[in-house]
């Protein structure tokens, strides 16, 4: 399943609702009853995993006195494969 890192209307108004309640103090509980709420959850969710999978990649990048070695991400496989079958 691929989750895009835009949101719809919906998960906006959940996203929206979460955070005008807790300014106000109270508890977003009721926002868990909504039909969006599930798909910003894995979002979020998914959007997390990212940035951890970028950090451990960048912390494994290996130094040699010619500069910083390191495998191409899957992101920038992906965006040349894109680029490449559109032109």
């Amino acid at each position: 399943m691929r989750i895009s890192n835009s949101f719809s209307e919906g998960e906006i108004q959940v996203l929206e609702f979460i955070l005008q309640t807790l300014l106000r103090g109270g508890s977003p509980s009721m926002a868990t009853r909504n039909k969006n709420f599930a798909s910003v959850y894995r979002k979020v969710m998914s959007m997390k995993q990212r940035v951890e999978e970028k950090d451990r990649r960048r912390q494994a990048t290996v130094k040699s006195s010619v500069g910083t070695i390191a495998a191409e991400s899957d992101d920038e496989v992906t965006d040349l494969d894109d680029e490449q079958a559109v032109g």
